[in-house]
């Protein structure tokens, strides 16, 4: 592998618009200017709270459907130029993991044989070989094929189907995969079961990941850095290491703040519950879009858009008056 490739980062998205229709000719503002990369064999984690366009970012990447505006390239090739076969091809590099493991099954197929439909939809495969391919990953993931290829998904617990889906996303060996709450309607025991068939097949097949969480435990024992989202716009990007101690934007102090603790002499936090509600993505705020429940907001605040900025390596923030 060359120099160039090895400095190039395996995703990267840039200036991602994602809006949707809404009533009175209005638009519903997902995802608004989003940029991101993420390396080879990296873990980037996506936080917030729900509604502020974790997963709508999610569908741009894996196009379905494709961003309003902004590029997707992988390793270099603008996914959002691509279309049909071409994007097929393509498509076998990245995959996705869906949050409901039971419904991303389709119910009227086995396990085996949802397992290897993509391989039959690329094609380049006899039925030998996708039974092959099928058997191997399946046992990569802890599923016994002679016990679980022909059941249904309705045969099977939740974490089972879960290890089916990730199957599933294995079999065409993928470069990336985006793992959508992919442990959140699991029981505690079953995710960490999850979590760590994740972190070892990332390290068996060279994977890069997306995992997207509400959990910041989760994230915590799971990503290599994090990406804090808030109303379609990300306010900050930090190393794990460094979020849980030295957070730069308010909404990220505010969320670790708000992470129970079961220790009755820790700290009470110095910004506590934020105040207000997440502000709708039909007419979100002027200037920064985190104004409006901020304990430290200033004039310039809703004048002026904070853009992503260095304060530390590899810790950018987007705000006019960072905590550090």
């Amino acid at each position: 592998m060359n120099d160039t490739k090895l400095q190039r980062p395996l995703l990267r998205i840039e200036e991602i618009v994602v809006e949707f229709p809404a009533a009175q000719c209005q638009k519903v503002h997902a995802v608004s200017g989003v940029s991101l990369d993420i390396h080879h064999g990296e873990t980037l984690g996506l936080v917030g709270e729900s509604g502020c366009g974790k997963s709508s970012l999610a569908r741009a990447i894996m196009q379905i459907p494709p961003p309003a505006f902004g590029r997707v390239l992988l390793d270099g090739v603008d996914l959002t130029q691509l279309h049909g076969g071409k994007l097929k091809e393509v498509r076998r590099r990245f995959q996705m993991i869906f949050q409901d493991p039971v419904s991303s099954l389709n119910p009227s197929r086995s396990v085996g044989e949802s397992i290897a439909a993509p391989l039959l939809a690329m094609g380049g495969m006899d039925k030998i070989e996708r039974t092959c391919r099928t058997h191997e990953i399946m046992t990569a993931v802890g599923l016994e094929p002679e016990r679980h290829y022909e059941r249904r998904p309705r045969q099977l617990s939740g974490g089972q189907c879960q290890r089916a889906g990730i199957a599933r996303a294995l079999v065409t060996g993928p470069q990336l995969l985006v793992c959508d709450e992919p442990v959140s309607s699991l029981d505690v025991s079953v995710q960490a079961q999850i979590l760590n068939l994740l972190r070892d097949i990332k390290v068996s097949y060279g994977l890069a990941m997306l995992f997207i969480a509400h959990d910041l435990a989760v994230v915590k024992n799971i990503c290599d850095k994090v990406a804090v989202m808030y109303l379609g716009r990300i306010c900050e990007v930090v190393p794990r290491e460094n979020m849980y101690v030295n957070p730069a934007h308010p909404y990220t102090r505010a969320l670790l703040d708000a992470v129970p603790h079961t220790d009755p002499g820790y700290p009470i936090p110095n910004i506590g519950i934020l105040s207000g509600e997440l502000p709708s993505p039909l007419d979100p705020p002027s200037g920064c879009r985190f104004r409006t429940r901020c304990p430290h907001v200033e004039v310039l605040c809703a004048a002026e858009q904070p853009e992503l900025r260095e304060v530390g390596p590899g810790h950018l923030v987007a705000c006019h008056f960072p905590l550090n």
